[in-house]
């Protein structure tokens, strides 16, 4: 199966094509405000045909005045219908085989089925107590959840409390306009909804073989109109609902360069 999208994720979630890590993109209503920048390598690209990559994301979700931050509910992150997601010979994990295990135990296993590293950040409440910051690994795995292919997010905290919860970013087509890929996921509750995850650094890519040729996760091209060096477009569009019933969306639009 391989299924075409754009640099997947997420976040979710999703890079700065051309530059490196730059400026970050801000929404914000009231005193809720999320951000979200990242980059990919290498930064130039074939015109016509994907080329494999290498994504690095980081997001941020916080408020303006160091209030807690309302826990996030659901993600959608709409993709350029460009470039390619290629999970033909890659293992496939499952959500069940994550779940109430360490990092070291989600390697053993679902090692195969590794593609990203990373780690999360969360900011904890419990009555009568100041929130505190509390931070763990995060391992991304291709998988499938309810018979589509995903991407499973697995986190892992030690401090304050032993903590594994496991995000599956389901991956679906849009037939019609810009954005041809959906990436979807309810989050599950964090320290019995005590937690908040609020930041999260992540890099996903892999190459492997199968059948004799060599494979990439994840590969892009650089589509700049002809006689043009440097493209132009919309990458993604994130949407973020919390349970205070706010939410935020925000339309990276990015560059790359024709190699």
């Amino acid at each position: 199966m391989s299924p075409r999208l754009l640099i997947p994720i997420v976040a979710v979630v999703l890079g700065l094509l051309g530059t490196g890590l730059a400026r970050a993109e801000l929404s914000q209503e009231g005193n809720l405000r999320i951000s979200f920048s990242g980059g990919f390598t290498p930064h130039s690209l074939p015109r016509d045909q994907p080329a494999p990559i290498t994504v690095h994301v980081k997001g941020a979700i916080g408020t303006t005045d160091g209030s807690h931050p309302p826990a996030v509910r659901k993600i959608e992150i709409a993709i350029n219908r460009n470039g390619r997601l290629t999970t033909a010979g890659l293992p496939a994990c499952s959500s069940a085989r994550l779940q109430s295990t360490s990092s070291e135990a989600a390697m053993e296993r679902c090692g195969p089925s590794l593609v990203g590293r990373g780690r999360f950040g969360a900011d904890v409440q419990f009555p009568s107590v100041s929130p505190f910051p509390a931070t763990g690994k995060m391992l991304a795995f291709y998988g499938t959840r309810q018979g589509q292919p995903a991407l499973l997010l697995h986190l892992y905290g030690t401090t304050p409390v032993r903590t594994t919860f496991v995000l599956p970013l389901k991956i679906s087509r849009q037939p019609q306009g810009q954005f041809g890929t959906l990436l979807s996921a309810r989050i599950p509750t964090l320290a019995g909804g005590l937690g908040s995850v609020t930041e999260i650094d992540l890099t996903v890519g892999r190459t492997y073989t199968y059948r004799g040729q060599r494979r990439s996760f994840i590969s892009a091209s650089c589509a700049a109109p002809a006689g043009f060096g440097v493209g132009i477009f919309p990458l993604a569009r994130g949407t973020f609902s919390f349970t205070d019933g706010r939410a935020l969306e925000t339309t990276l639009a990015r560059a790359c360069r024709v190699r």
